[in-house]
């Protein structure tokens, strides 16, 4: 059922998802029956996170097999080489296209694990474009991939300097965004090869960013993670009202086919934060001016906050 349920779901950072019809405002304050006080987590920096923008998005269309994808992954992997107990290269070849994942490990020792997750990709076509000309250009992704990246690189640096009271992992995943709108497994190809790779990996709780860095940022709840991990999804929530930070909406938002739903399909409790509502999503217009360090410290201030709980309450 949740197999069939989420296989029907509308394409995800690849396409729009379908509005739920109501809004379920009571939601918030069930949740905060589940949560635990938001113990101390390290600071996060903004305008930090906002560098690691502008630095991906410098090097151009990170598309798997240009240049550009080859230099970003270097960089991107010589920084959390630098942070991680351990960095390693997941590489697999997936309808004709070979993609490399990155997996950082903090405290390889701690048994009770959380994962965090991005994609680092960017779609190959401006297909959203106002301007039919740019249709086969790529999308520069400063909001769609490359801000998701720049959140966990600067929780990748606090985990370092203060070590989580549990085991983090970290996923930069790639050949999410370079589907077709008619076929729903074209999507999310890095993920779906992560999470056949990882068998017998069973942490409590995946965390996915993606597209959260508008400067207008609206987070409500994503469908298949409140369907399929409802009481984390409320907990994150909840301590995102904890914590005052308004972006995180108690609203039921679209159902997306994103990075998540190979985690879900595994029984892995994971939650897709996101802003769909983004007027410059597979543009040309997707560049550094768009994203907010405000709103990436708002998404990397909860996400600590979860990271650094003193308990998971399931």
């Amino acid at each position: 059922m949740l197999q069939n349920d989420i296989s029907q779901a509308t394409p995800g950072s690849g396409a729009r998802g379908t509005r739920v019809g109501f809004w379920n405002l009571g939601v918030i304050l069930l949740s905060l029956w589940w949560c635990s006080a938001a113990g101390a987590a390290p600071a996060f920096d903004g305008s930090r996170a906002k560098l690691w923008v502008e630095k991906q998005v410098a090097h151009g269309p990170r598309v798997p097999g240009s240049a550009a994808h080859r230099a970003c992954l270097a960089e991107l992997e010589g920084e959390l080489k630098t942070l991680a107990a351990d960095v390693r290269r997941d590489e697999a070849v997936r309808r004709g296209v070979h993609l490399t994942n990155l997996v950082a490990t903090f405290r390889p020792d701690a048994r009770e694990r959380v994962f965090l997750m991005a994609h680092w990709d960017t779609r190959p076509w401006a297909d959203e474009d106002p301007d039919p000309s740019k249709h086969q250009v790529g999308v520069p992704g400063a909001n769609d991939g490359a801000s998701g990246v720049a959140v966990l690189l600067e929780v990748a640096r606090a985990l370092a300097a203060e070590p989580p009271p549990r085991g983090v992992d970290l996923f930069l995943v790639d050949a999410e965004d370079g589907g077709t709108h008619s076929d729903p497994g074209s999507w999310c190809l890095g993920s779906q090869a992560l999470a056949e790779e990882l068998t017998g990996y069973q942490p409590k709780l995946g965390i996915l960013l993606d597209m959260v860095g508008d400067a207008d940022l609206r987070l409500p709840m994503e469908v298949h993670s409140l369907r399929y991990a409802g009481p984390q999804t409320r907990w994150l929530w909840g301590l995102a009202a904890q914590l005052g930070e308004t972006a995180f909406l108690a609203q039921v938002g679209p159902a997306v086919t994103d990075d998540h739903i190979a985690f879900l399909q595994r029984g892995i409790p994971t939650i897709d934060i996101i802003d769909f509502q983004y007027p410059y999503w597979h543009t040309t217009a997707d560049t550094p001016d768009k994203v907010s360090a405000s709103s990436l410290a708002t998404v990397g201030r909860v996400v600590l906050a979860a990271v650094y709980a003193p308990q998971l309450p399931w």
